[in-house]
């Protein structure tokens, strides 16, 4: 067709930007994962919002044009706010801070600005935290974007960003490198093809955001203990299958007294209730810092514990007061387990 650059820019995007965004949110289902909003950034350009805050750095004195383009004092900026924490010059100094470009010589904004104006969007909003998940490789993003928030009037304090990093498949002790697809990425939804999600919700949240993780397949498909939230979903069943298996006895579960809860003095007993008293703590540590590895960590212990106690003591007993004791401790970490997964969204069987 002849037609001009533009033009067959807009068709292919049109055509193709629905399908990856349909592609996207297909995977993030399979993946059991529903955004609330799906935020384009076509919108700030459409809404003015991107050349509202340029307008407003400028305001504030925070701009300047070289070279035909509209640059940000950043290295200002960052400066005064470092000296204000109590930063040396000399490690400001280290930093190397630059300015960047906001409007390119081409009259086109850059990402940087786009990103400015989104996360004013964010706090226009009414949001008073924010959390934002980056590549690795944005690091050095992360302290030029709070000063900006502060140098438009809001707290770039406010502002967290979790920094991820690349994972790698393994499979059979070896890295797989290609995609059938692209020859370049496997894509989530196809790594659901291969794998539960169950597995891939646990394992992907057993290592910290910023740490290098190797995703073993092998691994993700087993069923057994090698597995951990096979590990962990079979504790949760083999209580289940306890209770039953009582229940066919017309034995069940009741209220114990403190004297009867004081029966408990095994030291597998007294270990899993010291880790069953810490769950509210890893809970608000693991919220503080943004780290769901504390308490995939946590559960998996707890599992661990659990059978431990399973080997050690006889849940059944001549003693009722002490079997119902025993059944509440059961009772308790089925409790804690079937809350874990079911925070992390993964299925929590009663038989396996």
């Amino acid at each position: 067709m002849n037609v001009s650059a533009d033009e067959r820019k807009k068709a292919l995007v049109d055509y193709a930007l629905p399908k990856n965004i349909a592609k996207m949110q297909s995977d993030m289902a399979k993946y059991k994962i529903t955004y609330d909003k799906w935020f384009f950034e076509s919108e700030l350009h459409k809404s003015g919002a991107v050349k509202a805050v340029v307008d407003l750095l400028t305001e504030k004195g925070l701009t300047y044009e070289k070279e035909g383009a509209v640059w940000y004092k950043n290295k200002e900026v960052l400066t005064q706010k470092l000296l204000k924490e109590g930063k040396s010059q000399k490690y400001i100094d280290n930093l190397e801070l630059k300015d960047d470009v906001l409007i390119r010589k081409n009259g086109n904004p850059t990402y940087f600005a786009a990103d400015i104006a989104y996360h004013k969007n964010k706090f226009d909003r009414g949001y008073s935290t924010l959390i934002d998940v980056w590549g690795a490789d944005h690091h050095g993003h992360v302290m030029r974007m709070k000063g900006a928030m502060n140098a438009i009037g809001y707290d770039g304090d406010k502002l967290n960003v979790v920094l991820m990093q690349l994972v790698k498949l393994v499979k059979g002790g070896e890295l797989v490198k290609m995609s059938k697809r692209t020859g370049k990425a496997i894509q989530l939804g196809d790594l659901l093809d291969e794998v539960p999600v169950d597995s891939a919700r646990f394992l992907f949240n057993t290592r910290e955001a910023n740490t290098q993780m190797d995703f073993d397949l092998d691994l993700a498909v087993t069923q057994d203990n090698q597995n951990p939230v096979y590990y962990v979903q079979y504790a949760h069943a083999r209580i289940c299958s306890i209770l039953k298996a009582l229940a066919g006895e017309g034995i069940s579960p009741r209220e114990c007294s403190d004297d009867e809860l004081a029966l408990l003095t095994a030291p597998e007993e007294r270990e899993l209730i010291n880790h069953l008293a810490s769950y509210s703590s890893e809970i608000v540590s693991a919220a503080k810092n943004y780290d769901p590895t504390e308490i995939t960590r946590y559960v998996t212990q707890l599992a661990t514990l659990f059978h431990k106690f399973y080997n050690a003591c006889r849940v059944k007993g001549e003693d009722e007061g002490l079997m119902q004791a025993r059944l509440s401790l059961c009772e308790c970490v089925k409790s804690v387990i079937k809350n874990v997964l079911t925070m992390f969204n993964i299925s929590c069987p009663d038989s396996m």
